[in-house]
């Protein structure tokens, strides 16, 4: 590793000229669009706009804050974005330059030294890499307003400012780049930003179809070159790690098209064609590249020696093509391994174009891709191609490892409420005589369903109409099995039941199953525990599970791996911040027991959002936070709304956020292994702030007037009319805590500037904590910085507090028309975030000035431009 000279600048140093950096590279920026706006006539409202250091006083601009003025702010605070962004980038690369790949934090190479300073050898890390299957999911939850086209906007203006870093350029060069720059901002001004009706899922369904096929396969090539780069950095053997077989497996998930839960939209048809929409762009991929290694692979037989294994898998490929298989050869006379290439290409278009004559002619699925690709491998290792393989090669047969013939695994999400009015319905249709299943107990129900699944008769007379619940859910599951009877299951990921509250919960499935005869498909039926009751009982439910003889009998099928979800939000909701961060955290810990004890491993599938009340953060801090021992090696975890834009849009996000998920996942994988000393944290003092936090923050939403200063206090009435996303604010449509979605109820505490969500509950138990237990205070105090789990949640509680602006919370809470119910939330509120922001100062020891220097900057260059928003 590259060693710290003495005379090159500190990290603080570096650091601190990031930060300048970003405050002259704002003041261009938004210079520039000043001008744009001047010449487009728009001189009064370039005027109102904040400088980058904001000096320029706007609270006496009431009058000017028109729908303009407000498109302006707007498009100024996302240019403050994009210069982030850009100098993030660059801060990270100069970082590297100085003190070597392992200054990242979270890089592959910070985590091959941390392993290596365990005890790890090269062979054991070696060992972890293979084991790693990480799943990001998109879901098209609704946080992202913007359009697709400006979503491309802000792409092309964030190259040109990249483009401008480069030193090369002559002084009319830098004009013209600062040109085209000034042309994007006129046509940002001039477009609409939003949408004016809500997004249709066919739009949605585009938006991530472009992650998908045009993103994430460059950021696979982006994160496995940093993860080669890292390994001959340590000074590793290449050797163990020159083939895709010796790679972590980076596999994409989508709710878009499969996500029912409260959204009445996503019908079978939807489902269909997006199954069909994704294995049409993963073949055209393939195709593409695989075009691209052809005219590359012009090796001569004269010049390079032909093994004989190589001669005849051409031969034979040749044969069973007949004659566009005798064309392929033709095609470059004497060039044996282009001509093998073109064989395949010819399998590979039969495969996208539906032609099944025979079986010897078409791909069943990518896994022959795959054997194919490992013949032409080899036969280039024999004669020494190794670069080649290296640089041509490996990207293909990583793109079929990882993306195959489906691009993207499709989870299917039902609520397990809609399962039982499905179930009744069937049950009457089948003329029970108590077909009344939602009022059964929990014995009666698992008792029928255990029952009946030892028999293969269905309920329902095929194609016959039952009831809305029950024809949507049969509709959708004969959609799955012609899907699976063409293609196979590869390109459908879970059957994920929200809300489960108890067994029969996911034994339903299994008889949603049975009655379309797909007991035989290995797909995995999953628990999703969300409210902090249902996480508190979830290790019960999946002990009852895994020992239920549908699960065992499936256990091989399934690879002896059981996937779980965690759900953040609804659980943040439900509880708090502190209580859903350590139910969960406990949860792992008990499912984790519970997976050893019937020799399974869990995949914990996390179901985080963007903000910091719905699990967001770095991935990297957030697999630090994860109990020891609970990764073993799989993870499943949404990417939700606008995170996926901010952590995926540009391609050096794509490969840096990708870095750090798997090296994270390895990091935590290889102490699952190989570090067995588990560090005694204090649990017992975490528990008890928490239960504090919880009966504080669960005092405040059951206030009998609280739903009616909320209601008045923030523009969650807006939120619920507006054009975000395509599925509904509400589950059922009534107006109740319960059933608002966990999205709104914390963009709209975000909006007023409470961010409550975030934080509230948290100040009176570290007080009380304090001040009651404070032997339990000092050992917090202890590990404040010792024990990752607990920081990571402390700075994510403060990050809260220090976006929350009190002066906007009181203007927001002067709203509610009612005075005595006016005081006395805002009071509560009040008192609690002081409390909570001078008692994280005493556990992590010191004032968040001398700490936060980035967040408090991002915070004071928006602050004027956002009281005038606001």
């Amino acid at each position: 590793m590259t060693a710290q000279n003495p005379s090159q600048p500190t990290r603080q140093q570096i650091e601190k000229e990031g930060l300048q950096k970003i405050h002259q590279d704002m003041q261009s920026v938004l210079s520039a669009f000043r001008g744009v706006l001047v010449d487009l006539q728009e001189k009064e409202v370039a005027g109102l706009l904040p400088l980058a250091n904001g000096e320029r006083e706007l609270s006496d601009v009431a009058g000017h804050q028109n729908e303009k003025l407000i498109q302006a702010l707007s498009i100024s605070f996302q240019l403050m974005n994009l210069v982030e962004e850009n100098a993030t980038v660059q801060f990270r690369r100069k970082l590297e330059n100085h003190s070597g790949m392992a200054a990242i934090r979270g890089s592959w190479a910070e985590t091959f030294q941390r392993l290596k300073d365990k005890g790890l050898s090269e062979e054991q890390i070696a060992d972890v890499l293979p084991r790693l299957k990480v799943m990001p999911v998109l879901t098209a939850h609704p946080t992202e307003a913007k359009r697709i086209s400006v979503l491309e906007l802000h792409r092309e203006l964030y190259l040109l400012f990249v483009k401008k870093e480069n030193q090369i350029w002559s002084a009319s060069e830098r004009q013209a780049i600062d040109d085209d720059i000034k042309a994007l901002m006129e046509r940002w001004w001039r477009t609409r930003e939003v949408h004016l009706e809500k997004p249709d899922l066919q739009s949605e369904r585009n938006n991530v179809m472009h992650y998908y096929s045009r993103v994430f396969p460059k950021a696979l090539v982006a994160s496995d070159n940093r993860l080669k780069h890292a390994w001959k950095a340590m000074g590793f053997n290449p050797e163990k790690l020159s083939s895709p077989e010796q790679f972590p497996v980076l596999q994409f998930g989508s709710w878009v098209g499969g996500d029912r839960d409260g959204h009445p939209f996503v019908s079978a048809e939807i489902t269909q064609t997006t199954l069909e929409e994704h294995r049409k762009a993963a073949l055209i991929l393939l195709s593409q590249k695989m075009n691209r290694l052809a005219a590359k692979l012009t090796f001569s037989d004269g010049q390079n020696p032909v093994p004989s294994f190589f001669h005849n898998a051409i031969g034979q490929l040749q044969t069973a093509l007949g004659h566009e298989g005798e064309k392929a050869i033709q095609r470059n006379p004497r060039e044996p391994w282009r001509q093998y290439v073109n064989l395949l290409q010819v399998k590979l278009a039969n495969t996208l174009n539906e032609n099944r004559q025979q079986k010897s002619i078409y791909y069943e699925n990518a896994s022959q891709l795959q054997e194919e690709l490992t013949v032409l491998r080899n036969s280039l290792l024999e004669i020494g191609a190794q670069k080649i393989v290296d640089d041509l090669l490996f990207p293909l047969e990583r793109q079929v490892q990882c993306f195959g013939f489906h691009l993207v695994k499709l989870d299917i999400r039902q609520n397990s409420t809609f399962h039982e009015k499905a179930l009744e319905q069937m049950l009457q249709a089948a003329s029970f005589s108590d077909w009344h299943y939602s009022s059964w107990s929990e014995e009666q129900r698992v008792a029928f369903l255990t029952r009946e699944l030892q028999s293969n008769r269905p309920f329902v007379v095929a194609d016959a109409s039952v009831g809305p619940e029950a024809d949507q859910v049969l509709a959708c599951y004969k959609v799955l099995k012609k899907h699976i009877e063409l293609y196979g299951s590869e390109g459908i990921g879970s059957l994920i039941v929200s809300m489960t509250r108890g067994l029969s919960d996911l034994l339903v499935v299994f008889l949603f199953l049975r009655e379309l005869g797909m007991m035989h498909v290995s797909l995995q039926v999953v628990p999703l525990f969300e409210t902090i009751e249902d996480l508190l009982q979830s290790h019960k439910v999946l002990d009852e599970f895994l020992a239920h003889p549908m699960c065992r009998d499936r256990k091989h099928d399934l690879q002896k791996v059981q996937e779980v979800m965690l759900g953040y939000s609804d659980s943040n909701k439900d509880g708090g911040i502190l209580a859903s961060r350590w139910n969960i955290y406990r949860v792992e810990q008990m499912l984790t027991e519970v997976g050893k004890k019937h020799n399974v491993n869990l995949r914990f599938f996390h179901g985080i959002g963007g903000t910091i009340s719905r699990g967001g953060g770095k991935y990297h801090r957030f697999m630090e936070s994860m109990p020891q021992g609970s990764v073993g090696g799989q993870i499943k975890l949404t990417v939700q709304g606008e995170t996926i834009a901010q952590q995926f849009a540009n391609l050096c996000n794509a490969g840096y956020n990708l870095e750090m998920l798997l090296s994270g996942v390895a990091l935590q994988t290889a102490h699952t292994l190989h570090v067995k000393e588990v560090p005694q944290y204090p649990f017992h003092a975490l528990e008890q702030l928490t239960q504090l936090a919880r009966e504080k923050y669960q005092e405040l939403i059951n206030k009998p007037d609280f739903i009616e200063f909320y209601s008045q206090a923030t523009p969650i009435d807006l939120l619920e009319r507006s054009r975000i996303g395509s599925r509904p604010a509400r589950r059922t449509g009534q107006r109740t805590l319960n059933d608002l979605r966990a999205i709104p109820w914390v963009f709209s505490w975000n909006q007023a500037r409470f961010n409550l969500t975030a934080w509230y509950g948290a100040g009176y138990a570290l007080k009380t904590l304090k001040e009651k237990h404070p032997q339990s205070f000092e050992e917090l105090r202890a590990f404040a910085h010792k024990w990752p789990f607990l920081r990571y949640n402390l700075i994510h509680i403060e990050t809260n507090l220090l976006n929350a602006d009190t002066r906007l919370m009181k203007a927001y809470a002067g709203l509610v028309k009612d005075e005595k119910v006016r005081e006395e939330f805002f009071s509560l509120i009040q008192e609690d975030h002081q409390e909570a922001i001078s008692s994280i100062i005493d556990l992590l020891g010191e004032e968040a000035q001398n700490r936060r220097h980035s967040l408090l900057s991002n915070i004071e260059r928006r602050k004027k431009a956002l009281d005038t928003l606001h």
